[in-house]
């Protein structure tokens, strides 16, 4: 059974610059789903939004746009306007667990109300033109909240629903609650893709063992912090020595391209800053490797930073491949 990996759309981190320059040099990942896009009322498209969805900014990888709200005209408006740009496929979010998207009942906000889910998707699914599938957590406050809108869900054709382990009080702390997952995933009847804290080989075989039936698989920090992770889940040999190499040259592309994206230096820092606080786990001292980076305040002392980092500090993927 071949295994489907998914990038996570993470907010403002996986962007279609991000994207394209990973694809450039990495393999693995199978296919993304885009940050989310908001809702706007009226039945309305925000330009900006868009922009990182057109086909000529997503050569490199596919994806299939996000989109978050709960506003069920608007979402066919939305999703009919992205199937014309190309999109078969669009993914509702579900999931998102910050507490002004929640208070709105967005994202993760709509879990305690299978009643609302179930009025937007009797409306949302034959009306529009594309494919729709989940990304959902187990609850807003609570785990069992999952039960009540799975039989929602099993009333319609999705493509596959995603759970991410965890209830939206956690956001990305505290241990993901596999027994509730293997509960859910045994009652949906839609394709099941696992996210989570998958960020080593040995615990994604783990995953695996536990769950022989899951093929499609969804990676969102591991990525950043070791983007040889997807290839080296899926067999991949790369020497240790080499890996450094690639990563340099990587982080290179990377630090250009969000140059030319970024308004000013001190949004490039901030974004920079970002990625190291995962890029950081992958090297030897990875506290002392953040510091040097989160104290910088200048471009040109971004870029000494990061050459004292590289001269200095060790690449921990090792050659067996497995990320420390």
């Amino acid at each position: 059974m071949n295994d489907t990996i998914y990038l996570a759309p993470m907010h403002g981190v996986t962007d279609y610059y991000f994207r394209n320059v990973y694809a450039t040099y990495f393999t693995g990942i199978d296919l993304a789903i885009s940050p989310f896009i908001d809702l706007l009322p009226g039945q309305s498209v925000k330009k900006s939004q868009i922009r990182g969805l057109l086909q000529e900014n997503n050569e490199r990888m596919p994806v299939i746009p996000q989109i978050m709200g709960n506003v069920a005209d608007d979402f066919i408006f939305l999703a009919t306007y992205l199937h014309d740009l190309g999109y078969d496929h669009i993914n509702w979010n579900l999931g998102c667990p910050y507490r002004m998207v929640v208070k709105r009942k967005r994202g993760a906000g709509l879990l305690p109300h299978p009643e609302l889910i179930e009025a937007f998707l009797e409306k949302v699914i034959p009306a529009i033109p594309a494919k729709l599938s989940i990304k959902l957590r187990l609850g807003l406050n609570s785990a069992d909240e999952i039960e009540h809108v799975i039989p929602v869900l099993n009333r319609y054709p999705l493509t596959d629903v995603t759970i991410h382990p965890r209830i939206a009080t956690q956001l990305y702390d505290g241990d993901v609650d596999m027994d509730a997952f293997e509960r859910s995933a045994a009652q949906l009847n839609a394709p099941i893709v696992y996210n989570g804290d998958i960020v080593a080989v040995e615990g994604f075989q783990a995953l695996r063992q536990r769950f022989p039936d899951i093929n499609r698989w969804m990676i969102g920090r591991g990525v950043i912090r070791n983007p040889f992770l997807p290839a080296l889940l899926k067999g991949v040999t790369i020497a240790a020595d080499r890996q450094f190499e690639i990563f340099v040259e990587y982080h290179q592309a990377l630090f250009e391209t969000v140059t030319q994206v970024m308004a000013g230096p001190g949004h490039l820092l901030n974004k920079m800053k970002e990625y190291w606080s995962a890029f950081s786990e992958s090297f030897e001292n990875g506290r002392k490797v953040f510091k040097l980076i989160k104290k910088v305040n200048s471009v040109p002392a971004f870029q000494r930073a990061t050459d004292e980092i590289f001269q200095k500090y060790r690449w921990l993927t090792g050659t067996d491949n497995t990320p420390s």
